[in-house]
């Protein structure tokens, strides 16, 4: 009896389910089930699922109240194997990946749909194409072996399965939603912006704010409209490129202050707004749906609703439900942790393994005890911050920790010479545009392989606005890119592993995960389980810390809150 099965969704609400061998080759027959649901409950004894997507699957599982121990999503494995092989932003899909086994014209991956509020569906659902279940496991068993031929395969391995559980909690979460009071939100609204006018004019407090910038400036001027602000400005004698904060704080006009709070109450009533709470919070639940690795470096997105960007103000309408409280946990200075576990530097891992603050510690290293300047020193090695104050910090980072530095120089210098730039587990920076052939070939493809695509197909998509610049042609651009990458994609492999663990612990209680976001993550349960989710949370980051990296002196600790109200963990 094996405790591994495939499965492929039909048309009709059935399935096709086919036992699997420790090899991944078939162990037995394709069966043909009339009810996808009762597929997967006639077999409790199964641990691990492998299908083409998740997210055509297991939404519908866990609306049957069916939940699975664990997964192998084949288009997620995919896309990791693809970046692998310096193939990124090759089609994704099952299709294309029977296609490219088999030799036939690759099809292009569906387009994904634009955000719907409120909406549960999938980003490649439902025009995504279906194969036949003897189809997905020969691109499962090709896979395998493509694994076998990655620079690591137990890692590349682990971050498959780690990828894989990521979708699991992603469709968890989408399902439980982030409590959400809408009449709190309500009352915060009215408290910050005033009474809403009829006929979808700005509400009163926005619109005072608006006569005041237009009393300062001595003419009617739109604040919401950056051109007429930037265009007020040179009429008063000031000159300035945007309208961004950070210019013009600092400039002496009596329009500053009243513009900078008009900005930002704008943006609260723009995103997370009245229109905002209508549209995105259902019966006490906010569902942004999460993507799990949605960027290149393996951090999650939403596809929509701005649930990574709450800001505090609006966090006071995140309350837990009766009887219930929201663990709000935290990692503590996850960059530099990551860093000195990648780098096996003797020196940081040393610092890192410490009960104290890590910068403080850091600074009585090799800054005189000045904690703030440490934090620029280690923050400006991974961002790539190598002019005037930031040189210096790199020079005696340098001579304290060489190894960390110098894993990152490496990186950098990869980056500027269209190198691949792996995570420690092997996720890989998508090749500049322009140097696919030169990725191919060092990734051991021929050059004049099908698979890759010349450099004239206009390289790979942004990402989602965050660390622009990964498909750019500019060395320099790129080698900042790719010093970044290899810790915050490192530390996106271990948040993985983390959500994993946390749960597998999570699973035979009431407690539910219902938010992350790259370093922090929430787990909404009843008052009676907060210490044990606490210590999960501990345990979970300890255990992710050994699966990934291995074994290293580096502590992942948390700053965790128990709490009623999500405003109140900070």
């Amino acid at each position: 009896m094996t405790d591994r099965w495939a499965l492929a969704p039909a048309e009709d609400g059935g399935a096709e389910v086919a036992p699997l061998g420790r090899d991944g080759l078939p162990a037995g027959p394709v069966r043909r089930e009339p009810d996808l649901a009762e597929a997967v409950r006639g077999r409790p004894d199964v641990t691990r699922w492998v299908w083409r997507s998740t997210a055509e699957v297991y939404p519908r599982l866990l609306a049957a109240g069916l939940r699975v121990e664990r997964c192998y999503d084949i288009e997620d494995a995919e896309t990791l194997l693809l970046g692998h092989e310096g193939r990124y932003g090759e089609p994704r899909s099952a299709a294309a990946a029977l296609a490219r086994l088999r030799g036939g014209p690759v099809p292009p991956d569906p387009p994904q749909r634009s955000a719907e509020p409120g909406a549960q569906s999938t980003l490649f659902e439902p025009q995504a194409v279906r194969l036949p279940l003897e189809d997905l496991l020969a691109v499962y068993a090709e896979q395998q072996r493509r694994h076998e031929r990655a620079e690591h395969p137990d890692r590349m391995r682990l971050l498959t399965a780690a990828e894989s559980a990521g979708t699991l909690v992603a469709a968890e979460m989408n399902r439980a939603g982030l409590p959400w009071r809408a009449d709190l939100h309500r009352g915060v609204l009215h408290e910050l912006l005033g009474e809403r006018y009829a006929g979808g004019g700005e509400p009163r407090r926005l619109a005072e704010l608006a006569d005041e910038v237009s009393a300062a400036f001595g003419h009617r001027v739109r604040p919401d409209l950056p051109a007429d602000v930037i265009k007020a400005f040179a009429r008063a004698g000031i000159k300035v490129r945007s309208t961004r904060r950070w210019e013009i704080q600092s400039i002496d006009h009596p329009a500053v202050k009243p513009l900078l709070e008009y900005k930002k109450l704008y943006r609260i009533r723009v995103a997370h707004g009245w229109s905002w709470l209508q549209d995105w919070v259902r019966e006490g639940r906010f569902r942004p749906e999460f993507l799990a690795g949605g960027t290149v470096t393996g951090r999650w997105v939403t596809h929509g609703g701005g649930a990574l960007q709450i800001p505090r103000v609006i966090r006071r309408a995140v309350v837990a439900d009766p009887g219930w409280r929201l663990v709000v946990a935290d990692a503590d200075q996850m960059e530099p942790r990551v860093l000195a576990a990648i780098s096996r530097d003797p020196g940081l891992m040393e610092v890192a393994g410490r009960e104290t603050d890590l910068y403080q510690s850091v600074s009585d290293r090799a800054f005189s005890g000045d904690r703030a300047q440490a934090k620029l020193a280690v923050l400006g090695a991974v961002y790539g911050q190598t002019s005037g104050d930031g040189l210096k910090n790199l020079a005696a980072l340098r001579r304290r920790f060489p190894k960390a530095v110098a894993y990152v120089d490496e990186a950098a210098r990869a980056g500027e010479e269209g190198r691949l730039v792996r995570t420690w587990l092997g996720r890989t920076c998508p090749p500049p545009a322009g140097r696919r052939e030169d990725a191919a070939e060092e990734a051991g493809l021929p050059q004049d392989d099908p698979a890759v695509p010349p450099a004239a197909d206009g390289g790979t998509p942004a990402a989602d606005g965050w660390l622009p610049g990964y498909a750019s042609t500019d060395s320099r651009a790129r080698g900042r890119f790719a010093r970044n990458f290899v810790v915050q994609g490192s530390a996106a492999d271990w948040a993985l592993l983390l959500l994993a663990a946390l749960r597998r612990t999570c699973r035979d209680m009431a407690a539910e995960l219902v938010f992350f976001q790259h370093d922090e993550v929430i787990v909404h349960c009843p008052k009676e389980e907060a210490d044990t989710v606490v210590e999960a949370i501990r345990q979970a980051a300890e255990l992710a810390g050994r699966l990934t990296f291995g074994e290293t002196p580096v502590r992942f600790p948390f700053t965790t809150a128990v709490v009623e109200c999500y405003a109140d963990a900070k």
